[in-house]
């Protein structure tokens, strides 16, 4: 009979490498957060931090390219990887944005509702059966984000804007990852974040100079900074579920919020409410419901 969770008995010495490889991708995506939010905060457009999130994005990848020749980013589905990278490019967006508006750990918990989204998807999408715990712990989640947007959600001021384009990139990179199940079997990470990073410099460049704001040197450094962390958090993210089972690594994606919540505070005086506290834990009870329910399965 097999167990919801892994005990620490059967925990394998590789494990330990896969859960610190998702602490590490988690907090280099809050980082990442944070310093995109200091950038829009100086007036950069979103559109001029997407295309260097993206540029910089591309040097972690280089010595696996060298190591790998062109054939470790060849595709077999060009098409699919412009739908995948068109909506998560816009998922990105709507994040930054949403960051710039509310404090960050609000918009980490919100993000926390994907892998619910996951679920309700695959349904339509992936033909796959759901059952009525999960879906009442879906509705559950639905209700956590609900209590973590707050009443602003339903005013119609930049709060409420916040909260609708946080839950919207939510929705999108849920629909990101069920194109990802489909292209994983043909696909390595690498070719998916590399398409993705060139993808995103195409779309954005094109909209680059109606934008653009010449960077001062700290602006430079900032805009490094973000596509590296992101670059390298993606990379970590494969490492990870490669290491160890993705139902053991998932969970740790949780800490998000604590280095969020952190940042948030250190770098722009943000305490977060009750309000946001007592959602993140529901969604993220729903959440790991689902997982151990995925992992039953």
């Amino acid at each position: 009979m097999s167990s919801d969770f892994h005990s620490p008995g059967s925990l394998r010495p590789h494990h330990a490498g896969g859960i610190a490889a998702m602490l590490a991708a988690t907090s280099l995506f809050a980082g990442m957060d944070a310093l995109a939010k200091l950038l829009m905060a100086a007036d950069y457009s979103v559109v001029q931090v997407l295309f260097f999130r993206a540029a910089f994005g591309l040097l972690p990848l280089v010595p696996l390219v060298w190591r790998g020749g062109l054939r470790s980013v060849a595709t077999q589905r060009p098409w699919t990887h412009v739908i995948r990278s068109t909506i998560a490019l816009v998922a990105v967006g709507c994040f930054f944005q949403a960051i710039h508006r509310l404090p960050l750990a609000q918009v980490t918990a919100i993000g926390f509702a994907a892998p619910l989204l996951i679920t309700a998807l695959s349904v339509p999408l992936l033909k796959e059966h759901v059952s009525l715990g999960r879906w009442l712990a879906v509705a559950a989640g639905f209700g956590g984000i609900l209590l973590v947007a707050g009443p602003e959600a339903w005013a119609g001021d930049l709060l409420g804007l916040g909260a609708a384009l946080a839950v919207a990139g939510t929705f999108l990179y849920a629909l990101v990852i069920v194109l990802m199940r489909v292209m994983g079997r043909t696909e390595a990470a690498v070719t998916t974040v590399f398409w993705f990073s060139v993808l995103t410099m195409i779309l954005c460049g094109a909209a680059l100079p109606l934008v653009w704001r010449t960077p001062d040197t700290q602006a430079w450094g900032l805009f490094a900074a973000t596509g590296i962390l992101g670059g390298i958090a993606q990379l970590l993210i494969s490492q990870a579920v490669r290491l160890a089972p993705a139902s053991l690594v998932a969970p740790f994606d949780y800490f998000h919020i604590v280095v969020s919540a952190s940042l948030g505070w250190l770098l722009f005086s943000e305490i977060p409410t009750l309000n946001t506290l007592a959602g993140a834990l529901v969604v993220m009870a729903s959440g790991l419901y689902v997982l151990r329910s995925d992992k039953g399965r």
